[in-house]
């Protein structure tokens, strides 16, 4: 490995302690070098303001003069809440540039790098890129499309099912069927997303809390998003009793009944969609106008359906469990009109190991390169 490459991952490192602090910015992590060792070091938190440069700037004082940076994000060149990097990395004397990739907003990329190229700068982009495109794979989506980075998690047997016959114990019909690595995996997921979206099916089965219990901070709440045709929530659920203005409920009832008023009083806000049921494409432009970089569905099976037909998906991941539910368990996607034979095959694929589970992680699209 070579030494750009070692404070690259250095860089990158800083950069990934943003997770869930950084949104709606992207997260970004920056290494000041001089003399092969380090004079300065930061990374970005929405709530901070400061950029990761200046942090790293400030660290350094007098000595970033004539030292090399390494950023895994272009250096911005635009007044936001804070002034432009690029002129404060000019300003310190910084005599090189080494960035993973470019801003993945097409009104701005580029154009950070080519500031600092007219200030005599030293400039190198492509370090690690695929890493730090991965790393704000969200943040590329949202920026260039208004719409958030939407990913499909789901827990299943080796026969497909999600879920054990539904059972009319009150309280939820819960059973595991993954192990309790890949359900901590699944808290990290939770995690690294702003918002988690369900069906109401769902929730009238296992009555959820569907929070982020990691235990890690962050910069805002996890959103949770229920999809709710005919506004079913009860008022007594845990996740209405646990709302705190974190709670969006998609429905196309009637916008003053009785459950609607109680439930707003309960802290629940209710966005009400024209037609049947409410569609994907609506929901999401909704969260992403909001500023909701990134949602992670957990859903059943008529959810998984939907979010499969609807194109929104940009990746998966799928936890299967080496166990077989048998007759009357619950499908991964309930059979519509349409056949999932239409549905993109995942490309970029992982496989990882989660105690005895395996679980794929996959691309339906380049959100770098479709939009």
């Amino acid at each position: 490995m070579s030494d750009t490459e070692r404070w690259m991952k250095r860089a990158l490192e800083l950069a990934r302690r943003g997770e869930a602090l950084a949104s709606p910015n992207p997260m970004v992590g920056a290494v000041l070098v001089k003399k092969g060792h380090v004079v300065g070091e930061g990374f970005h938190t929405y709530a901070g303001k400061r950029h990761a440069e200046i942090i790293a700037l400030e660290k350094a004082g007098k000595r970033a003069r004539g030292a090399t940076l390494y950023v895994n994000l272009e250096p911005c060149c635009h007044a936001g809440r804070t002034g432009p990097c690029t002129d404060a990395i000019i300003a310190a004397g910084v005599k090189r540039v080494v960035a993973a990739m470019k801003d993945p907003n097409p009104a701005v990329s580029g154009r950070g790098l080519r500031q600092l190229r007219r200030a005599g700068v030293a400039v190198e982009v492509g370090v690690l890129e695929n890493e730090a495109q991965r790393l704000n794979e969200a943040f590329a989506k949202w920026i260039r499309t208004g719409l958030p980075l939407v990913t499909l998690k789901t827990g299943i047997t080796l026969d497909g099912k999600i879920a054990g016959p539904p059972s009319r114990k009150k309280g939820g019909s819960t059973t595991w069927i993954t192990s309790e690595k890949s359900r901590a995996e699944v808290q990290r997921l939770r995690h690294g997303s702003d918002a988690l979206l369900t069906g109401i099916g769902t929730v009238l089965a296992d009555d959820p809390r569907l929070t982020d219990r990691t235990g890690r901070r962050r910069g805002r709440p996890l959103v949770r998003v229920v999809l709710d045709s005919r506004l079913r929530l009860p008022v007594g659920s845990k996740l209405v009793r646990s709302a705190r203005g974190d709670l969006l409920v998609f429905t196309c009832a009637p916008a003053n009944s009785r459950r609607a008023r109680a439930l707003g009083r309960a802290g629940v806000e209710i966005v009400h969609l024209a037609g049947q049921r409410p569609r994907l494409q609506a929901v999401m432009r909704e969260l992403g106008r909001r500023g909701i970089l990134s949602v992670l569905i957990e859903g059943g099976a008529e959810v998984n359906w939907s979010a499969l037909h609807s194109g929104l998906l940009d990746k998966a991941w799928i936890f299967c469990a080496p166990k077989l539910m048998g007759k009357g368990g619950v499908p991964f996607a309930r059979a519509g009109s349409r056949s999932l034979e239409r549905v993109p095959a995942l490309e970029n694929v992982n496989l990882y190991w989660f105690g005895p589970d395996t679980a794929v992680e996959g691309y339906f699209r380049d959100v770098y390169r479709n939009r």
